[in-house]
Order: structure tokens, then sequence, then C-alpha cells
């Protein structure tokens, strides 16, 4: 087998993260490893905490994977020095790794991940928006934290038009500092897929998303309330796991759905092909994975026109308003009763998907982008 040839003038990258659980953007995390490792760049992934399912994937690709010990929770004088011993510890890793570049993905890792780099000397460090700033309001210091640190970064990537637009209007990030390159899939979640055994006597609605507040599940619970009440029930399969997941579970049986909970899922792409449609409730969005595995399969979908989702679904799904019940029931109810236009719908969502969320693509983009900061 021929040796791998590093793209000319990146040498050793760094991605930095909190863990790799199951969850978007470690996914991208993964797969933007893999693929630049098989493109002969020499890639380190360091975590701030723990690992997860994805951690034992890279390292057996060959690929270095390695903890550095912060504390999940800092709010307390053991996590002040903890974390402090662990800042030491990642100065110390990056000046002994000599990276060309540093990517810091989430906002834990891109307020510790800049600073650190500079203290390293690394030459370019780049940091990942993933998300609006939706979550940040009404926390000033978030923002103070978050400009101090993006002074010392060198660019910033964003997953969607939306999400770049947000930073540049909310955060005032120079335009010229600004990418956006959109999440990636692998070629198999285009395969066809076995169906999950979900026996259920009404249309199956499937959300994989956490339980976080984010995600919008009242919301979800309430359009399926109005459904059954307009005499169209519904099973509502949830693949996801959050602190929100007891308080979910009471309403749902206070409203005597038909509701199951799944917790997380390695397989979830089975329940998403499963579904009669596919149904995501976010009050905010970056760039959503589980809608992007739904296109790749062909499912109908229903999604709130929130952050990059509409620049997925515009014209290949259904889009509806944010914390709106009656308008997220009144879309699947349009879906249910047009299946012959919905399966058009999904199947141009696939085309489209197929075209332009290619994860080679993905790895290309952020190699384009990291040889030219090293030759700026």
């Amino acid at each position: 087998m021929a040796a791998r040839q590093h793209p000319a003038g990146l040498r050793r990258v760094v991605l930095l993260m909190s863990e790799l659980e199951l969850g978007g953007t470690e996914k991208q995390v993964f797969l933007l490893a893999n693929g630049l490792h098989d493109s002969g760049v020499e890639v380190v992934v360091l975590l701030l905490t723990g690992g997860g399912p994805y951690e034992e994937r890279l390292r057996a690709a060959g690929i270095d994977v390695r903890r550095l010990g912060f504390a999940r929770d800092p709010a307390s004088l053991p996590a002040l020095w903890r974390n402090t011993w662990a800042f030491a510890r990642l100065v110390r890793e990056l000046r002994a790794i000599r990276p060309d570049v540093l990517h810091a993905f989430l906002f834990r890792s891109y307020m510790i991940g800049p600073p650190a780099a500079r203290l390293a000397a690394v030459p370019v460090v780049v940091a990942g928006r993933r998300n609006q700033s939706d979550y940040k309001r009404g926390r000033r210091w978030v923002f103070t934290v978050e400009r101090a640190a993006t002074l010392i970064t060198d660019h910033i990537v964003a997953n969607a038009v939306a999400v770049l637009e947000d930073a540049r209007t909310v955060e005032r990030v120079p335009a010229h500092k600004l990418s956006v390159i959109y999440n990636g899939l692998p070629g198999e979640v285009f395969d066809a897929v076995t169906p999950a055994e979900i026996h259920a006597d009404h249309p199956v609605l499937v959300c994989v998303a956490n339980f976080k507040r984010q995600k919008g599940h009242t919301y979800l619970l309430r359009a399926a309330a109005e459904l059954a009440r307009r005499g169209r029930p519904c099973t509502l399969v949830l693949v996801g796991d959050g602190p929100d997941r007891p308080a979910l579970e009471a309403r749902a049986k206070a409203l005597g759905l038909d509701v199951r909970f799944l917790g997380r899922r390695a397989d979830h792409e089975r329940m998403l092909a499963r579904a009669d449609v596919v149904v995501l409730s976010s009050l905010f969005e970056g760039m959503s994975n589980a809608v992007m595995e739904a296109m790749a399969l062909g499912r109908p979908i229903v999604a709130t026109a929130v952050g990059g989702t509409p620049e997925l679904l515009d014209g290949r799904g259904v889009l509806v308003p944010a914390a709106d019940p009656r308008a997220l029931a009144d879309g699947i109810a349009h879906v249910l009763e047009n299946p012959a236009p919905a399966a058009a719908l999904g199947a141009e969502a696939r085309d489209w998907a197929r075209k332009n969320l290619d994860v080679g693509r993905m790895v290309d983009e952020h190699v384009h982008l990291y040889r030219r900061l090293l030759e700026d």
C-alpha cells in the first residue's frame, strides 16, 4: 500500500473537544479526525473531560486520543485546582505535539483552547460555532469571555450560514474571520437500512434529539396531543436522553400519549428508517445531524425553521415556526394526509444531501482552510 501524503504545508492537527459521547458535534469530530488521518495528516484528539463510544473507534483507526482531566462541573474550589492543573497539562501537550492547527469545538473548548494554544505557540487557532447564540442570552459574562477568546482566535468555522450570520451580528465577529463548512455524511448512511421493529397501531413519529430545553420536546408532546384531539393519534418515538427526561415522561403520561422513550441508541438510523414522519421541534439549532441522516434515508421531515434547518429543508421538507405546537401538528398532519408529495420531498432531500453533505467534501474544505490560514 502506498504511503499517505499529507496535504502540502499541513502536517499535524489537534482537535479539542469536551468528550466523545453520542451526539451531533461528537460525530462530526469523529468524521473529521478520520478524514484528516486518511488524507495523511497526523491527528491528535484532546478531550477536556471524558471519552465515549467515538473515543475507542478513533483509537482503533490509529488516531491518538488523550484525556486532559478537566472537571465536569467547574463550580467548586477542588474543581478550580483540578482545572488549573489540567490547563497546564493542555499547554504542555500542545508544546510536545507541536501542531500546525488547533481546532476547538463547542463553547468550553473554544474558551480554553485559544489561550492554551497561544501559550504553546501554536501557529493557527480555529474555533467552531455549532449553534446560534440563543442559549447565551441574558448571560452577559458568556459573551464577554467568548469575545475575549475570539480576539486571539485566527478563524471561526460555522456549520450553517445562519450560525455564521449570528456570530457576525450578535458576537460582532469580523466577516474575514468567518467561514461556513457544512457537516458531513459518510457514504454508508445512504445505504438501505432495515427499519426497526416498532409495533404501533398508529403512524410513527420519530425524533432523535437529547432531552434538553432547546430541543422543544414539550411542544412536540403538545403537538401529539393536538393530533389525538383531531382524531389523528400517533405513536411518538423519542431517541435520546438528558436532564428533561423525567419531566417529559410525566407529561406524556398525563396527556395519555403513546410515547416510547428509547434512550441513546447507536442504531438510531433504524428508527429513522421506520418513521412515517421524522420530526425535530428545536427552539434553536445549528446543523442537525438527525435531520441530515433522515434526509439521507429519504424520509419525510417536519422541523422547526430555526438555525441551519431551513438551509437543509427549503423545498425538501416541511418547515414550521418554533414553539408553536398547533403549527407543528398541522405540518405533521399535512405529511400524513399527502403521502405522495411527502415521498417526493423525501426523495428530493436525499438527492440534495448526497450532492451537498458528502463527508469527503467537508474534510477537503477543512484542509483547504487550514492550509490557507497557515500560508497567511
